[in-house]
Order: structure tokens, then sequence, then C-alpha cells
């Protein structure tokens, strides 16, 4: 447990880090590259459902590009989907659902770029691979040290929330619905994932292409029966969610504009959360696939962000917001299982558990390897067997800390890996573009050019 003055401070660097100047950097990003990609989002929205399919793999890499899209998608949709997306409502109020929207429209073009310069400034030397936004920092923008300060941050952010802030959802709903300690919940998580993150990247690649459909399938099920079940109050719902996202004040008064900002607030904090559009993790998961099409890796990079914001998160705070148990003074997964438990009586807060425990499971190996790239390449791979380790037995300690300072640390660190990573994609955003309008046979020259490992 954290003395008070450290869980305080840590709250005040969150919402510095979160102040209205980032949310105005993510938004600006993400419309400034959707205009640079004429609007991809939309243009291609029907080649993303189709690059959604298992394909035959070809190119260099380490991951089929099925495999690869999985991982990514295993790894985003994670508790902050339930979780993240509860919290923001709770916190934020209705209006934070708007905000998740908007960010998620924009933020598919951050992510597509992150998936194309992700395979573009890739490693590749044999069996070994590195990727990510180190490598388009140094080699693409050419900013050695910009490459290494990102790596260090989201190495250390990799290793120090997402062992946190996952565990600590999982055992949150597991302890509401079964009346299971978190100690031991934590330990059970633990060992489960160091059984996968101690076999690399091809071991969690084949966890999540078995786990990411069954998680998605299953709490698309049971969302939609608590939302048809409150059918009746979807108008009202609607209507309060427009209202408040752009409300003049708080729930219970106060100054203006104070109720839309923290809309803004929690809705792009855990709208990034859930999406990771901007983290830069996309160019890892991305750039693992074996492929000679960087542009179908992107646009499933586009669908992704698409499930995310407008499927299962929507899915989460619509259950919340029809059941009306967000005022309940639930927060985390056990005001989601408390709604599905309003349709479902007692199944559903079982039904929202084993996703929860999907979720973040999935979600913690496919950050383990992210973690593990970055801290590669700023330290070398000397450390890989240290942070495996570490990082299972951090679990244990996430899933007994205090919800409200597990995802304040989260916010806090995830939001400094976001500037560095930003520059990159503004700075690279022709080649991005450039890519996007080739032709396929000069797409697939330009992909294999991938440089050796050093």
């Amino acid at each position: 447990m954290l003395p008070e003055p450290i869980r305080n401070a840590i709250d005040v660097a969150s919402n510095a880090v979160w102040g209205p100047w980032t949310m105005a950097l993510l938004l600006g990003t993400g419309v400034f590259l959707t205009i640079r990609l004429r609007f991809v989002q939309v243009t291609h929205f029907r080649e993303g459902l189709r690059a959604m399919a298992p394909a035959q793999a070809s190119g260099a890499g380490t991951l089929s590009p099925f495999q690869a899209f999985m991982t990514a998608l295993g790894a985003s949709i994670g508790t902050g989907n339930i979780a993240g997306v509860a919290t923001a409502i709770v916190s934020g109020g209705p209006g934070a659902l708007f905000w998740i929207w908007v960010y998620g429209f924009f933020a598919t073009t951050i992510k597509f770029c992150e998936a194309v310069l992700g395979i573009q400034y890739r490693k590749v030397n044999g069996e070994r691979l590195s990727a990510g936004p180190m490598h388009y920092l140094k080699d693409g923008l050419g900013s050695p040290k910009l490459a290494w300060l990102y790596a260090v941050i989201a190495g250390v952010a990799a290793l120090t929330t997402t062992p946190f802030t996952q565990p600590n959802s999982m055992a949150v709903v597991l302890q509401s619905q079964f009346n299971i300690r978190p100690l031991y919940s934590g330990l059970a998580i633990a060992v489960l994932t160091w059984l996968v993150v101690i076999g690399g990247v091809k071991s969690i690649g084949r966890a999540a292409e078995k786990l990411a459909p069954l998680k998605v399938g299953l709490y698309l099920a049971g969302g939609l029966i608590v939302i048809l079940t409150h059918v009746a109050q979807l108008p009202s719902v609607f209507s309060l969610i427009l209202r408040e996202a752009f409300s003049m004040e708080a729930a219970g008064g106060g100054a203006l504009g104070v109720g839309m900002m923290a809309a803004m607030r929690y809705g792009i904090a855990r709208g990034i959360y859930a999406n990771e559009a901007g983290y830069g993790t996309a160019a890892v998961a991305y750039g693992t696939a074996r492929t000679d099409a960087p542009v179908k890796q992107g646009l499933q990079a586009v669908m992704e962000v698409f499930i995310v914001s407008c499927v299962t998160s929507t899915i989460s705070a619509l259950v919340i917001l029809a059941s009306g148990v967000w005022t309940s003074g639930s927060t985390s997964t056990a005001v989601v299982a408390e709604a599905f438990n309003t349709a479902i009586p007692t199944v559903g807060g079982w039904v929202v558990a084993f996703c929860a425990f999907l979720f973040g499971y999935t979600t913690l190996i496919g950050w383990a390897y992210y973690g593990e790239q970055f801290l590669e390449y700023a330290f070398g791979l000397r450390i890989t067997k240290p942070y495996r380790w570490i990082y299972c037995g951090l679990v244990v300690f996430g899933a007994t800390g205090k919800v409200e300072t597990i995802w304040a640390w989260g916010d806090l660190m995830n939001g400094l890996q976001v500037f560095p990573n930003l520059v990159g994609l503004i700075g690279l955003s022709g080649v991005a573009a450039s890519v996007l309008r080739k032709p396929k046979a000069q797409e697939a020259q330009v992909s294999t050019a991938a440089p050796p490992l050093a």
C-alpha cells in the first residue's frame, strides 16, 4: 500500500499529463493524419473488413499477419474496454462515451501510420526481429536520442502499468463475483502469464490467435442481451450522452465548462487506454507480421481501433448507462458485472468475470512482448530474461493495489510515451501517405527492404 502523499502525487502528475494540451495534441494529430491520408478510415473501410480474414503469409517477419492482428487486438482489447470505460463513465459522466467515439474515429489514422511505419522501419535478422517507434524515430526521423528516450519510457510504462492495471481489474471482479481474495487471484494470473510469456513472441501469437476472437464474441453476446433487456432506455441514454458531452457544469454544479472538460479528459484518456492509438505499440505488433503488404496491416489496425472504440467500449458504456448502475457507487469491472446481473442474474456477473479474465490475460501477454522490445532496444538482449520474470512477478502486486491509484499511474506513464511517438508520426506522415498511394507491387518492394538488425 502506497503512502497517501505518493498517491496524491501520482494523481496530480496524471492530471497534469492529461491536461487540455495533451487532448488537443492527440485529437489534432488524428485530424491532421486523417486529412493527410485522405480519410483512409472511410475510403478504405471495406478493404479493412476484408483484411481481417486470415490469409497466406509471405515476406519477412515472425508471426502470420492474422496472428499479428490478433496479438494487437488481444493486447488493446483489455480490461480497459471494461474497467477503463466504466471508470470513464463513473468519473467523467455519460458524455465521456461521446469523446471515446470522437477520439476513436481519428485514432484509426494514428494506428494506421504506426502499423505501416512499424513494418517500414523494422529490422529483421533471421529469426530475430525488432520493431517499434524507436526504429522509425531513429532511422526515419533521424533522431537516435528521441528513439532511446521513447524506448526507455515505453519500456518502463509496459513494466509498471499493464502488470498492475490488468490484474487489478481482473481481481476486482473475481472478488465481487466469487469472493476470491485478490492475492490468490494475483498469484494464479502471474503463473498463467509466465507460462506464455516465457516462450516469447511465437507463444504469445499462438495464444492471442485463439483467445482474442473468443473473448470478443462472448462479451458482445452478453452485452447485447443486457442492452436488449433495457432497450426502452436507449433513447434517453443517447440523449444523456450527447447532452453531458457538452455540459457546461459538473453533475453537482460547478464552474463553467467543468462537466465538458471532465468528459473529454476521461473519455480521451480512457479512449486511448482502450484502443492504444498513440502509444506506438501497434508498430511492435504489426511489425512482427510475415507480410509484404504494409497497407494491409495498416487497414487491420484501422479495424482494430473500430472494434475497440465503436463496438466493445460502446457495449460496456451502454450496459452501465441503460441499466442505471453507473450511479450505484461501484467502479471498475464490478460496476459492469452489476449491470450484467440486472439482465442475467448471477450468470451475468460470471460472464463479466470470465471476459475480464480473458481481456486482461491477452493484454498482459501482448504488452509483455511490447515492453521486451522497448527495453531490448535501450539496454540490449541481456535484459530479456530478467524482464520476463519481473513482469510476471509484478502481477501479484497489481492485483492487490488500490483501483484509483493503479489507473492514475497507468494514465501517467502511458501519457508520457505518447509525446515522442506523435513527433515521429507527424514527421513521417508523408512516408505513410506515400506507401498508401503506391501500387501493390511497389508496396511489396518497399516493405521487404527492411534494414537488418545491427
